[in-house]
């Protein structure tokens, strides 16, 4: 663990090595698990003021959970997260073929909004957990996502680079310029 700014994190995120293979998972990652994607209380709004443009992008089974439950909701800890569909599918989960895929994505690929999707889902397999001072930076390890690890890997691909778009959304140039710097400097030791 290191620390950069008001954030700690995990060496993991740029020693280990990873590239999303949609042909191999299928998008587990929006179907599988317990809860719904996390969400900022700022994203929240924003989820409220799409949802009408991202509606004809999504699943008749999507748009009864949003509209029974809501467009986003209070998980089990009361964190904020994207509905599901019977506490199993992302409820802007949509399928090409038998590949997940976000809805919420599709709409901004053709313009339709100007948001990509939640930052916890573009930052996966990067978790951040907010604190009152600082945020903990980490890598999730998923087995869902070992033909990603074995891609990342067969690519030379840290995770850190495979997330840089997000990374650069949720903290910035400065921030992703000093992970460089660290991630250099780890290299050079070696």
């Amino acid at each position: 663990m290191f620390q950069l700014g008001k954030t700690i994190v995990s060496e993991d995120i740029l020693q280990k090595e990873f590239v999303c293979n949609l042909t191999a998972c299928k998008g587990a990652c929006c179907i599988d698990g317990d809860a719904g994607a996390p969400l900022s209380e700022e994203e929240t709004k924003i989820m409220e003021a799409i949802y009408p443009k991202v509606k004809p992008f999504l699943r008749k089974e999507g748009i009864e959970a949003i509209e029974t439950l809501g467009v986003w909701v209070k998980g089990k800890e009361q964190d904020l997260e994207t509905p599901l569909i019977d506490e199993k599918d992302c409820a802007y989960v949509i399928f090409d073929g038998d590949t997940a895929l976000c809805g919420i994505e599709q709409a901004y690929n053709q313009g339709v909004i100007d948001w990509k999707k939640p930052v916890s889902c573009h930052l996966y397999p990067i978790r951040v957990k907010d604190f009152t001072e600082f945020a903990a930076v980490n890598y999730d390890r998923w087995d869902i996502c070992d033909d990603a690890c074995a891609l990342g890997k067969e690519l030379e691909v840290p995770v850190y680079k495979f997330v840089k778009e997000a990374l650069l959304r949720k903290f910035g140039e400065d921030w992703y310029a000093e992970l460089e710097k660290v991630a250099q400097e780890l290299q050079n030791e070696k």
